[in-house]
């Protein structure tokens, strides 16, 4: 049965209230749309991690609102009844509130997607997130190691002194009091984010975050070992690339081998006199 996007806030606090874990996978096209739901996961997120994984670049800030719009169309064709939520990506909602309202309303508009995820907790990005949930955009947050800002933090583990974590425990509750229906947290210690679930009526999802979150959130890539660079917390499940490199490298030799075989074969001297 189809989630409707006005479920999606009360689906994940119920989990959290059962104690439940919510389990959360990337996807970046259609294939892994249908395996993140084929696997039974209770939300599927089109990060703008697909421009490392799908795109080939190096960071995340390449990443457009026209390629988000066009993977996640991608995405929502495969889903059935799994509910959807997408990136906005760099520069998309860092401008302005309008700016941020005329892109989140073109994620939902043109892909169907029940809500929307930004990164930090500036005083910007908290009116932004106002705006949004005001004008019935649900938001899911983000903060720790926030990949758009990967130029200022780099890709290292945030949140490890006292008064950083004060920081985060501040800005995790201004996400909140803004309309934020969840929160990732990325790449932090395990007893801050255990405080934090604790302390926020809004689940807590973590990546590299420990396991005292109320759900855990994989970039698919990752579990699948496709990454040529593994997250330190993300460890693949199965050597994914190992493997596809060597069944197409099979399928190679298998198709050459007749054909190397044919063209060093000598000629039959009988044909050659006729």
């Amino acid at each position: 049965m189809t989630l409707s996007p006005a479920e999606l806030l009360p689906l994940l606090m119920r989990r959290k209230r059962e104690g439940l874990p919510i389990t959360v996978l990337t996807a970046w096209d259609a294939p892994s749309a249908r395996w993140a739901e084929a696997a039974g996961v209770d939300l599927v997120l089109v990060g703008d991690s697909l421009g490392m994984v799908a795109l080939g670049h190096a960071t995340t800030l390449p990443v457009t609102l026209d390629a988000m719009v066009h993977h996640a169309m991608a995405v929502q064709r495969s889903l059935r009844h799994t509910p959807l939520v997408v990136d906005l990506p760099f520069l998309s909602y860092q401008c302005g509130s309008d700016s941020a309202m005329a892109a989140a309303g073109r994620l939902l508009q043109q892909t169907g997607c029940h809500g929307v995820k930004l990164e930090g907790a500036e005083a910007e990005t908290l009116v932004v997130v106002d705006r949004l949930v005001r004008h019935g955009i649900p938001v899911m947050g983000h903060l720790g190691l926030t990949p758009q800002s990967v130029r200022q933090l780099g890709y290292r583990r945030q949140a490890t002194d006292p008064v950083a974590q004060e920081r985060l425990r501040r800005q995790a509750r201004q996400l909140q009091d803004a309309g934020c229906f969840s929160l990732v947290l990325e790449h932090v210690p395990e007893g801050l984010a255990g405080d934090l679930r604790r302390q926020l009526d809004l689940p807590v999802i973590g990546i590299g975050a420990g396991d005292d979150c109320d759900g855990q959130v994989r970039v698919t890539a990752d579990l699948l070992g496709l990454t040529p660079r593994q997250p330190p917390f993300a460890p693949a499940l199965l050597p994914g690339e190992q493997l596809f490199s060597d069944t197409l490298r099979g399928w190679v030799d298998q198709v050459r081998t007749p054909l190397a075989a044919a063209a060093t074969t000598p000629a039959d001297p009988e044909a050659q006199r006729c």
